[in-house]
């Protein structure tokens, strides 16, 4: 029978060889135990990475949802918030316009024109609030604040209501330039006539949201308080007497234009519902791809546990072989 054996050098190349080997096996083990995922993901998959990649990409437009989402939340929300300060100004203001058209106007009441004027200011901010440099309320035009200042406004129905005989000739003057595409939508408004493209919040789902500064119920808000802020005009010349029926008038309007207020923002409302829903069944899919995911790539803590352990026996034997081979002489052998 032959025995094979083999040089000094030979055998050390051998030693440092598995050496490095072990130490290598040993890294990729700490590596798994350490992170929970295995490192040779081709292995583990066979070389079919169809699945995997399936995964990742469903993550990644995931994600990119979320980020929509959460766009869209924010931009409702605020919508919903400027609109409640709006509908709150409104409420507040045709009150006290109601009161006034009981009393004597400028004693009691205070200046029910200059309490109107400063509303109309704070309406109009509302109306023109942003995201970012996003207008809320101007459709595509989001660039631009869709309503003027206050005064310009004023300045605008001025012109249309001046020297009408009667308070209802002045606010069925205002209501024809606010009704008129030539008027308040061609000379006041400044947004876009088209709606916002709807929010792509999923694969399947779109959320539309159309609220503009010209909406009917917006415009009629601004109608009543407009006509308001001039009750006390000179161009209008009104006696104390009329200024207090104006004041009714516009209260009255104020008053019973909170219900298409209400819509407005029960609408938004609907929307920011769709959305919240929306974003759990993404968050839940989510959830549940990241788990598979995890759950191909996972390394097994036990196995691998017991193969590191493994490994370190097998490389301190190396070391040990490596020290007594080290050690022989032929003085010793003979």
């Amino acid at each position: 029978m032959k025995s094979t054996s083999l040089g000094d050098l030979a055998q050390s190349f051998m030693l440092q060889r598995r050496s490095v080997a072990l130490r290598q096996d040993l890294n990729r083990l700490n590596d798994e135990l350490s992170s929970g995922k295995v490192s040779d993901v081709r292995q583990v998959l066979a070389g079919n990475h169809n699945y995997l990649t399936g995964l990742e990409r469903s993550l990644e437009v995931l994600e990119g949802y979320s980020v929509a989402n959460t766009e869209a939340a924010y931009l409702t929300a605020t919508m919903q918030e400027s609109l409640a300060r709006v509908q709150d100004t409104g409420s507040a203001l045709g009150i006290d316009l109601l009161l006034a058209s009981g009393g004597s106007v400028g004693v009691n009441s205070g200046n029910p024109s200059e309490n109107a004027r400063a509303q109309l200011d704070s309406i109009i901010s509302a109306l023109n609030d942003d995201v970012a440099g996003r207008s809320l309320f101007a459709g595509t035009a989001t660039n631009d604040a869709p309503l003027p200042d206050g005064e310009t406004l004023i300045g605008l129905v001025r012109a249309v209501v001046a020297g009408q005989p009667t308070p209802e000739d002045a606010m069925t003057a205002a209501a024809n330039w606010f009704a008129d595409p030539a008027g308040f939508d061609a000379l006041a408004y400044s947004g876009s006539n088209t709606a916002l493209a709807p929010f792509s919040l999923s694969d399947t789902e779109r959320v539309s949201l159309d609220v503009r500064a010209n909406d009917d119920a917006i415009k009629d808000l601004l109608l009543n308080v407009t006509v308001a802020a001039l009750g006390d005009d000179a161009a209008l010349g009104f006696d104390v007497k009329d200024q207090a029926e104006l004041f009714g008038l516009t209260g009255i309007g104020l008053q019973s234009n909170q219900d298409r207020i209400t819509s407005l923002r029960a609408n938004i409302g609907f929307v920011e519902e769709r959305i919240e829903l929306i974003s759990a069944r993404n968050e839940a899919e989510e959830t549940s791809m990241t788990f598979a995911r995890n759950s191909l790539l996972a390394a097994d803590p036990f196995e691998t546990a017991t193969e590191l352990e493994s490994v370190q026996f097998h490389l301190q034997s190396l070391y040990s072989v490596t020290v007594r081979s080290s050690q022989l002489r032929l003085v010793n052998f003979l």
